[in-house]
């Protein structure tokens, strides 16, 4: 079933092309692997243990790391209303609403596809934001949904995930003989982490271009389906602002979600950080959104007038 969010082409492409490369990517890190580990059983079992794992239990693990869990309407009420209005408005399935006991003002949504979604808020942003506000970003993230980018960045982030595990499955695995380090054996772990850690690096800058592309994309769609883009550049101005106020202890188990989260949990100052982050610059976000609201009422003045 397709929602009313409007298609995004070019979106779309990036996602096809970054699944296409990781791909070829992923051959060529399993067929080294087998040539040097010389044990395919193993590393298939391995990637698909892996590999299940992640796509099949992601909403769960995102919301166990995060202390998140699903609640009832009777809990909260104007949230429920507030998801229900925009699903109904995107014409897709509402998701699973799910809170997490934190302080740090976020929301984020997971789930392998619109009919297994849940999106979770944290009560530091239930707390902080005006209705208008909140509704933007439940708009953002239904639109992760809707698009099947939750999926995407989920697959996408997998053979990462694999290349880190390898390295760290390579000291504790017989393949390399045990305790004994013979010159050959040194040979062949230097080949496996150089190998893994060259996958993990492209994985890397593959999947943080598709997510700065995506988190536009999302803003877009939201605007667009709310009418209201200048409520969600509100809410993006006052999370971003109160995240950099958030402790650097606190931001810790929240920073390996950060591909998932509506803003990311950089603290005060990224730094060079920045230039890797999951999410394009406040400032990039906010000029598009100025120009959506711009395009938004050049189209409403004609109407009027007529």
């Amino acid at each position: 079933m397709r929602s009313r969010f409007r298609s995004d082409r070019r979106l779309t492409v990036r996602m096809t092309v970054t699944m296409f490369l990781l791909g070829l990517l992923y051959v060529v890190f399993v067929a080294a692997l087998v040539a040097l580990l010389r044990s395919w059983v193993l590393v298939a079992v391995v990637v698909a243990a892996v590999f299940v794992a992640q796509f099949w239990f992601s909403d769960r693990i995102a919301l166990f790391a995060m202390r998140g869990r699903v609640v009832e309407r009777e809990e909260y009420p104007q949230l429920y209303a507030v998801v229900e209005r925009l699903a109904a408005l995107a014409d897709m399935p509402r998701p699973v609403i799910a809170v997490s006991e934190m302080d740090m003002p976020n929301a984020f949504a997971t789930g392998r596809n619109p009919d297994h979604a849940v999106v979770c808020v944290t009560t530091g942003l239930l707390r902080r934001l005006e209705p208008a506000e909140l509704e933007g970003v439940l708009a953002h993230e239904l639109s992760h949904v809707a698009h099947k980018d939750v999926a995407v960045i989920t697959v996408a982030s997998f053979l990462g995930v694999v290349a880190g595990l390898v390295v760290r499955f390579a000291f504790y695995s017989q393949v390399f003989g045990g305790g004994r380090r013979d010159q050959n054996t040194a040979m062949v772990f230097a080949a496996v982490l150089g190998v893994s850690a060259a996958v993990y690096a492209l994985s890397f800058l593959l999947i943080r271009a598709l997510s700065r592309y995506r988190e536009l994309a999302a803003d877009r769609a939201a605007a667009l389906l709310t009418g209201r883009p200048s409520a969600l550049a509100s809410a993006l101005t006052k999370v971003s602002g109160d995240i950099a106020r958030i402790p650097s202890k606190d931001l810790r188990t929240a920073q390996a979600f950060n591909a998932f989260y509506f803003t990311p949990a950089l603290g005060a100052d990224p730094g060079v950080a920045g230039l890797f982050s999951t999410h394009p610059s406040l400032q990039q976000r906010l000029d598009q959104l100025g120009r959506i609201s711009g395009e938004l009422g050049e189209a409403a003045t004609p109407g009027k007038a007529g």
